[in-house]
């Protein structure tokens, strides 16, 4: 009897140490009680201490063993909650399907004439999760509504909750954005509130509920989030969560042009799961690669796609890569077969992708199909209602309206992006928006109003830090304009750059009280910026003072002194801190990132 009581003390003792998130205690607890004796118990725990370490083999053994003791006693629903525990580690920490798919039909026909139980409502919620990540809405939606009301009805709370979130994923993939999020809020919140029978249920839906902030791009929520589950996560000593979380975390201070701050988050991330989780490692390290694009260091970038090509967000992040390089056929390539396989009822799924080939297409003159990628698009950001989504569209629109020659409607709907850019604390985005207005303007002959949009582009760029981009694509050549930017009186000498190569010289000239000079060499942006000058003769421009002439010999970027580039701006605000509208010239000046 003593020998049962002591076995029992124990037992309750790692379960302690398992709630409190003391994984290596509670391991040493389990494998001592297995010395001594083998029970479902011992065996269990010891799995979930080695499943928060992810020591795969020894929780995928340990559950086996726990499996086979179950059915051995008679133990049926045990045994079909185990074999629940090990379809999901086969799924998730090995990605193999089909034997994490043997697993749950191994569990569901354990089940088959049992009464209504606990067991049942993991299995459908489980099978909802992956109906979702299959693409089937009407099957996640079933499973999961019917494990979340046997939850209720059973008062299993971890049950009931994590049947919501997975609800509440489902609905938001389809475009019900409002009542999902209402649900992973809900989820969400009993969670953190210590709710959850199972803690490791409340990891997954901290999960989907940022994950599915990322997908409509509700950055917002999930910063405010983000800080609550690290906080959660911390105290529980579940170092993935925290990691993960931060790996969503980097993408929202990456859109708030937090670049500093993001590739800390990120790079501490992406370091920490490859040695604990590795298998959680992916969004980390694709979002510091495209970090990286951003900051212009695309060799950089590609290293870290090429170490995660199977992370859904991959492919995406190439495509940008390869319109960075000026190949818009490869981008095309990249991402057909990503859109293919994307069912059309998942709109998150497909908001990335379908922008960044709209702008592929029209890199490769195919205006008609850069067209029908519009028009999806627009009923993606319409269901899913986001500003940042609104942006994006309002961009593709104007961009698609230019290229068919519809310049009125072009100038409002990249207008209409800098404002909703501008109002979601965007920043990168912000600026290349800006630099579209420019460009469009100026070939209005409103060269005032595009130099104006410029500036404000060029000093976003110059805060955010993405000189070396500057740096990369600072090669320009000079071309005559096409007749369809003759404007009204004389030649015009056109100047043809990258928005980023335009920034570099800008750059250069804060730092030097000099006139810019650009690198010669020919240019490969894919979307070239184009300033025209009038001049007297072609290939002449005008210095300051009067009636002096002088030539500029080779290919230039700009004419920074022409415009009064050089002359120092107002410093932006952080994006988030103070927005302004398309048409501000001025703004308060506020502390650089960082300070």
């Amino acid at each position: 009897m003593a020998e049962i009581a002591s076995s029992g003390k124990r037992i309750r003792d790692g379960e302690g140490a398992l709630a409190r998130g003391e994984w290596g205690e509670a391991r040493a607890i389990f494998e001592q009680e297995l010395e001594e004796r083998e029970t479902v118990d011992a065996l269990e725990g010891l799995s979930w201490a080695a499943w928060w370490v992810e020591d795969v083999a020894t929780c995928l053994e340990a559950r086996e063993r726990a499996y086979r003791l179950s059915r051995r006693k008679g133990n049926l629903h045990r045994a079909a909650m185990l074999a629940l525990w090990i379809a999901d580690d086969y799924l998730i920490l090995r990605g193999e399907r089909a034997i994490a798919n043997g697993w749950f039909q191994r569990a569901a026909r354990i089940l088959e004439g049992l009464e209504p139980c606990p067991e049942q409502g993991w299995l459908d919620a489980l099978l909802g999760y992956v109906a979702t990540v299959d693409g089937d809405p009407a099957t996640a939606k079933a499973l999961a509504t019917r494990a979340r009301e046997l939850g209720r009805e059973l008062e299993v709370v971890s049950l009931e909750m994590f049947a919501l979130a997975v609800e509440g994923l489902t609905l938001v993939n389809e475009g019900e954005v409002v009542d999902g999020m209402r649900c992973l809020d809900e989820a969400t919140a009993a969670a953190l509130a210590g709710e959850f029978e199972e803690i490791v249920a409340a990891g997954w839906t901290f999960c989907f509920l940022l994950n599915a902030c990322e997908r409509v791009r509700d950055f917002e929520r999930a910063g405010e989030w983000c800080r609550k589950v690290e906080e959660f996560s911390r105290r529980m000593h579940t170092n993935f969560v925290t990691l993960a979380c931060r790996a969503h975390y980097g993408a929202v201070l990456t859109w708030h042009g937090r670049w500093p701050e993001a590739e800390r988050s990120l790079s501490e991330a992406a370091e920490r799961l490859g040695l604990e989780r590795p298998s959680w490692s992916g969004l980390a390290i694709v979002r510091l690669a495209d970090l990286r694009r951003r900051q212009g260091r695309l060799a950089e970038a590609a290293d870290l796609i090429a170490q995660r090509p199977g992370n859904p967000l991959a492919p995406v992040v190439m495509a940008e890569l390869a319109l960075d390089r000026g190949d818009a056929s490869a981008a095309v390539d990249l991402l057909e077969p990503v859109l293919r396989r994307s069912p059309v009822e998942n709109r998150t799924l497909r908001a990335a992708p379908l922008e960044v080939m709209l702008r592929a297409k029209l890199a490769t003159g195919e205006r008609e199909a850069a067209a029908a990628h519009l028009m999806e698009l627009r009923s993606v950001a319409d269901a899913l209602g986001t500003r940042p989504l609104r942006a994006s569209l309002s961009l593709s629109e104007g961009l698609v309206a230019a290229a068919a020659g519809d310049d009125d409607t072009a100038r409002e709907g990249l207008e209409d992006a800098v404002e909703l850019f501008a109002a979601s604390g965007a920043s990168f985005e912000l600026a290349r928006a800006r630099l579209e207005l420019a460009r469009l303007l100026l070939s209005l002959g409103r060269e005032d109003t595009a130099v104006r949009e410029a500036r404000l582009a060029l000093d976003l760029l110059d805060e955010l830090g993405a000189s070396a981009e500057a740096a990369r694509r600072g090669r320009a050549s000079c071309s005559r304009a096409p007749a369809s930017q003759q404007r009204r009186s004389g030649p015009h000498f056109a100047i043809s750059c990258s928005p980023l190569a335009k920034s570099r010289s800008y750059a250069s000239s804060r730092r030097d009280s000099r006139t810019a000079r650009s690198q010669p060499g020919s240019c490969s942006a894919s979307t070239p910026f184009i300033a025209t000058f009038r001049t007297p003769t072609p290939g002449w421009v005008a210095p300051r003072g009067p009636r002096r002439w002088r030539r500029r010999t080779g290919c230039t970027c700009c004419s920074a002194k022409r415009h009064g580039l050089d002359r120092p701006s107002p410093q932006l605000a952080l994006p988030g801190e103070d927005t302004y509208s398309a048409r501000a010239d001025t703004r308060k000046p506020s502390s650089k990132q960082g300070e």
